[in-house]
């Protein structure tokens, strides 16, 4: 089992100012963690229930540049860009210029999107979910076809350098639409880390999906988002991740609330050698 962090919060003594050096610091102890992923918030306000709302936000891809100019071995990405943000064509030539600047370490997670009072401070349309999810399908198939090279027009576009492509990762666990959505598009499945009978159950309807889309549900990399804290009981923490593994699940992302250096430090100390031994 391979470990990444998602940090949410950046929030240092010296104010924004301090910012870059906090990034550059996380990079590098991301690599010395040995994490598979670093993976940071797709939000331009801070979140209630993560920290003071007064909080500044790095914009998402601008602090992923940052990043592959700070790391050498850890994948980068968003979990999850709201594709409600950026033209799914646009989002693709983002992406692939990351890929290209991070030697192949880009990942591209995609969501229907959910915070509205972001989107109203920002000027953003928030459509209906429905609509979303139309969107969020319409995206995924043109990041593939521009990663391809077999859009219209697309073959004169900046490529990744990863192949077939980037691993496209949708997040969320709605079971008539997003789970068939990744057994249809998608490379990996993030669901949030809940109680492991509903993470079973998940993965049992993923793999139904694939099943009436003809598709092998080995080809889906199954990660969880854990949203609690880790060191709170970290023995009980690693049996959870056991039981994890046993139901096939390849890669968990801990979310850093606080101190995102310190937490992936202690990630890469009491945790990764041990999800390293387990088979998902």
């Amino acid at each position: 089992m391979r470990v990444g962090v998602h940090p949410v919060v950046f929030t240092p003594a010296a104010g924004p100012a301090g910012i870059p050096a906090e990034l550059a610091a996380l990079g590098r102890a991301a690599d010395e963690a040995g994490l598979s992923d670093l993976l940071l918030m797709d939000h331009f306000l801070n979140l209630d229930f993560v920290g003071d709302p007064a909080d500044p936000v790095p914009e998402g891809y601008t602090t992923l540049g940052f990043l592959a100019a700070h790391t050498a071995r850890v994948r980068l990405g968003l979990l999850v860009s709201g594709v409600t943000y950026r033209h799914a064509g646009v989002l693709a030539h983002q992406v692939a210029t990351l890929d290209v600047l991070s030697g192949g370490r880009a990942v591209l997670g995609l969501g229907a999107a959910w915070f509205e009072r972001e989107h109203t401070v920002l000027g953003v349309p928030f459509p209906s979910l429905g609509q979303r999810f139309d969107l969020l399908e319409a995206a995924l198939v043109r990041v593939r076809a521009q990663w391809d090279g077999t859009g219209p027009g697309t073959a004169a576009l900046l490529r990744p350098v990863q192949r077939p492509r980037p691993r496209l990762l949708v997040g969320g666990g709605g079971e008539r639409r997003t789970l068939r959505l990744v057994a249809r598009y998608a490379d990996a499945s993030n669901l949030i880390a809940s109680t492991r009978e509903e993470v079973a159950h998940k993965l049992r309807v993923l793999d139904r999906h694939c099943a009436e889309a003809g598709r092998d549900p080995a080809e889906v990399t199954r990660t969880l988002l854990v949203t609690r804290d880790p060191f709170a009981d970290l023995p009980a923490f690693l049996a959870e991740l056991r039981g994890y593994a046993d139901l096939g699940v390849s890669e968990v992302y801990l979310v850093a609330y606080a101190d995102p250096v310190g937490f992936t430090r202690r990630v890469g100390e009491h945790i990764v050698p041990v999800a390293a031994g387990l088979r998902g």
